[in-house]
């Protein structure tokens, strides 16, 4: 997990407006992060059980651990596994080594679908001096893997952190490398993973942009309702941190250019593994929670479970719905949370030990679901999300803006559409707020919006399109 130097450059539009989507992305997965470092963790076999209570269907391991790799066989989760950093420099200077590695850690264990091999973690930020080493041990994992017969069906990454970027964050259209990797290392990178089918692994953490910037809107950053950021290079809006982070190693990944590219319908020339990323750390700790703070309240301190809980949540229903990015809505994201266990023994301040979704006796540190949400009757039958009215225009506002540009369908409600009248702001912001709740499953959660909107039982007679009925 990189701790970076992040400076945000957040521009605020002074006028509100509707970002609508139409991208046709295929839903992404959600895994979690299964790190070791603690000496009070189940055993992996509980830990598998655990995995499959959870619907967890995806897994990755800071190494290649032998008891878990064994207790995750013939449970059809996939695995991710890595080679450390201290093991590059012999990945990239022995073929004969890479061989052996792949013979021991992944061909081993045939009953294991291990999907991904993560070759080093944070090269550029923790490891700089293995940089010019890094593709050159990729490339020999790959060509061990291919010699296996295990070429295609196991892909080569590395989790990169965020700082690769001159500007990390915002705006996202000024998303760029930095020249000391750009040209050198990122470019032949791309294209390996081109050539490989494989796709780019960024580690995308919001919580620290808000943790080391004053700057940084708490709402924005753990995908509360807000009133957006604008992106002057692109026009186009963003409302929640994740998305233009990622956003912003699109942008850079274009940059780059070469024979890999092609035009997509909108006119933008992109590499195809611009629309491929997979994000092997997201999350944000949840160990030391205040309670009895209001979700659309500033916070005075940067770790807490409510933080930590809009932020999962909401990130996981993102995935799983297939939203994509306001640049790139088509784009296929996955991601893994971390961590699975808060991890006594983790190295750092107390933030670094409370990132777990479970406590070590297999409790769950806060409520999140990853399963995909589906349709859902409410006491009685059917439900639906309406506006609160008394909360005024202005939080109504945010919180429509928010729906419309995560995901809800807000085309009936524009100028002309068939649902615009009447034109009223709490009109508007049931419509949106239904829209949304039902696409997400109508979990509570997903009609909260700050406390903007309400469940109700009866169905109001506003609703009468087929998507909200």
């Amino acid at each position: 997990m990189a701790l970076p130097k992040l400076l945000l450059l957040l521009f605020v539009g002074g006028a509100l407006s509707l970002t609508f989507f139409s991208g046709s992305a295929e839903a992404g997965e959600v895994g979690v992060c299964y790190g070791m470092m603690g000496d009070n963790l189940p055993q992996p076999p509980a830990v598998v059980q655990l995995l499959k209570q959870h619907g967890i269907t995806m897994v990755r391991l800071y190494d290649a651990d032998a008891g878990g790799l064994r207790a995750l066989a013939n449970t059809g989760i996939k695995v991710g596994v890595s080679l450390p950093n201290d093991n590059i420099p012999d990945a990239a200077s022995s073929m004969s080594y890479a061989v052996r590695w792949v013979q021991s850690n992944v061909q081993a264990y045939p009953g294991t679908w291990i999907d991904s091999v993560a070759v080093g973690n944070e090269v550029f930020h923790q490891a700089p001096w293995l940089t010019h080493q890094l593709l050159p041990a990729m490339k020999n994992i790959q060509a061990a893997l291919a010699g296996a017969g295990l070429g295609d069906a196991v892909k080569v990454v590395t989790p990169i952190a965020l700082d690769a970027l001159k500007v990390p964050s915002f705006p996202p259209s000024v998303g760029e490398f930095r020249d000391d990797i750009a040209w050198s290392v990122m470019r032949p990178m791309v294209d390996f993973l081109e050539q490989t089918g494989s796709y780019l692994t960024f580690n995308i953490y919001p919580y620290f942009a808000y943790k080391y910037d004053s700057h940084v809107d708490p709402d924005f950053a753990f995908f509360r309702p807000n009133n957006g950021q604008h992106d002057p290079g692109t026009g186009l809006t963003y409302f929640n941190l994740f998305d233009a982070m990622v956003d912003a190693v699109f942008h850079a990944v274009e940059k780059l250019g070469n024979s890999g590219e092609h035009t997509h319908g909108n006119g933008r020339t992109r590499r195809r593994v611009a629309s491929l990323m997979r994000v092997p750390e997201s999350g944000a700790p949840g160990g030391k929670g205040k309670t009895g703070v209001a979700s659309n309240s500033k916070l005075d301190g940067s770790a807490s479970t409510e933080n930590a809980q809009a932020y999962n949540s909401n990130l996981i229903r993102k995935v799983l719905s297939g939203a994509g990015t306001p640049y790139n809505p088509d784009a296929d994201i996955s991601v893994y949370i971390f961590s699975l266990f808060n991890e006594n023994l983790k190295p750092g301040d107390d933030d670094e030990r409370n990132f777990g979704l479970f406590y070590p006796n297999g409790t769950q540190v806060y409520d999140v679901n990853f399963t995909r949400p589906g349709p859902g009757p409410g006491p009685g039958g059917p439900s639906w999300c309406v506006a609160n009215a008394a909360v005024g225009d202005r939080r109504l506002q945010d919180a429509l803006d928010y729906a419309c540009g995560n995901g809800a369908d807000c085309s009936g409600i524009q100028a002309g559409g068939w649902c615009f009248e009447p034109n009223t702001r709490v009109a508007h912001a049931s419509y949106a707020f239904n829209d949304y709740y039902q696409r997400n499953g109508r979990s509570v959660q997903s009609c909260d919006f700050g406390g903007c909107g309400s469940v109700v039982y009866q169905q109001p007679s506003e609703f009468t399109s087929p998507s909200a009925s």
